[in-house]
């Protein structure tokens, strides 16, 4: 999915080179097992996580070890094992993470070490470069859809919408009662930020110049929704799973949300769903969302034997089979494109999710390292002018000011 970072984690992070030069005891890695810290804390990903590995390892003769810690616990365990000497051969990251670890030097280029990228899609290869090198792949990634009640839509003869102004239509002719017609995410947290960057990115905001004017359409967007009563005032402190619980309730006609829900949706088997692309704002456009999803890597540890074994497993856990059946078992969408559109054949309801993944762009590509200063800054444009504050251009004449003092 997509998180922050608290200034304390990214000291953190660049505190990790010296860590890795340090003196001090360490214990003798074992030659036949390869270590993982990740952030697959749930039981059944954990356990998928280890199936895939021990897939790929076995042929060369080894085991895989992970290490599995909450998400927002990676960067200062990784400090930890670096200050021990006993850091892992391979760290999996959230892709907005990757620069900041990138930009201490304590990556090694994918190159160096023949990982293959090719046939992958460039969003993707964005998500896991940074200033042009190649530090992180990712075997499937995710974004962000239009789900719809398909009850809703047809007893009030709607379809989907695809156009800003379909959407505003569409959501208040929805709204009935006690259900809204539409529903979001605008927390001032990662979790908002992720939400408004589709329809930011898709009018031309640009994230480097976030006072230009072409992002201000996005913010009266979502203004106009809650204003017209389309969509509950609450947004302002949802994050993605409050907007979850809100349609799976039966409040909500509509939500944007992304592939993550899916395994709850499917326990309600009375709420028929499905998946459209995200409206956009002038009909054949085409939505420009985030991707999200983790990125694997290769520390700077020394070793250079371990590091070549490390990539050995990276190119078998990215082959076209297993990136699919990793995507199929995990509901997203893998990131070469041969096996992505293998995806939207196996998984048609998901299809969407796909189709969007091919045109979304990394949160990182353009601002690096900058981004969370960025992501605080546009959290705050959105929930000024959701709350009355500040007009769409004040508020982003705003969040430029902030984002430029941040850096």
């Amino acid at each position: 999915m997509n998180r922050g970072r608290t200034p304390a984690l990214a000291l953190a992070v660049a505190a990790i080179p010296a860590a890795v030069g340090l003196g001090g005891c360490a214990s003798t890695p074992d030659p036949a097992t390869i270590t993982v810290l990740n952030s697959a804390t749930d039981t059944v990903e954990h356990a998928q996580n280890q199936k895939f590995f021990d897939l790929c390892a076995k042929p060369l003769g080894l085991k895989v070890r992970q290490t599995s810690v909450p998400a927002d616990q990676v960067a200062s365990k990784a400090l930890r094992m670096a200050s021990s000497r006993s850091l892992t051969d391979i760290l999996e990251l959230d892709g907005s993470e990757l620069p900041q670890f990138a930009d201490t030097g304590g990556l090694i280029p994918l190159k160096s070490v023949a990982v293959d990228i090719t046939g992958m899609s460039p969003g993707a290869v964005s998500m896991g470069s940074y200033k042009g090198t190649q530090y992180g792949i990712a075997r499937s990634v995710n974004s962000l859809a239009l789900i719809y009640n398909t009850d809703l839509l047809r007893a009030a003869g709607l379809k989907p919408p695809t156009t800003w102004e379909e959407l505003k239509a569409t959501a208040k002719k929805l709204t009935r009662g006690k259900t809204y017609g539409m529903a979001f995410s605008a927390s001032p947290n990662a979790d908002g930020v992720y939400q408004f960057l589709p329809f930011f990115w898709s009018n031309g905001g640009d994230e480097s110049h976030l006072d230009d004017g072409r992002g201000a359409g996005a913010l009266q967007l979502w203004k106009d929704l809650v204003d017209d009563n389309s969509v509950s005032k609450a947004v302002v402190n949802w994050t993605q799973q409050d907007v979850n619980d809100q349609f799976v309730a039966g409040r909500a006609a509509m939500m944007v949300n992304g592939p993550w829900q899916v395994p709850v949706l499917n326990t309600h088997k009375d709420l028929h769903w499905a998946v459209a692309t995200i409206p956009v704002p002038k009909a054949g456009g085409a939505p420009v969302p985030p991707i999200g999803g983790t990125v694997m890597t290769i520390p700077r540890t020394g070793d250079t034997g371990r590091q070549k074994t490390a990539a050995k497993l990276l190119n078998c856990l990215n082959s076209e089979k297993n990136q699919l059946s990793w995507g199929e078992s995990v509901n997203n969408v893998p990131t070469r494109t041969a096996a992505a559109h293998q995806y939207s054949v196996n998984n048609p309801k998901l299809a969407a999710f796909a189709d969007e993944v091919a045109t979304a762009r990394s949160r990182t590509a353009r601002v690096g390292a900058g981004w969370p200063v960025v992501s605080d800054a546009l959290a705050g444009a959105f929930q000024s002018v959701l709350t009355g504050q500040a007009t769409p251009e004040k508020a982003l004449k705003q969040a430029q000011a902030q984002a430029t003092a941040g850096e």
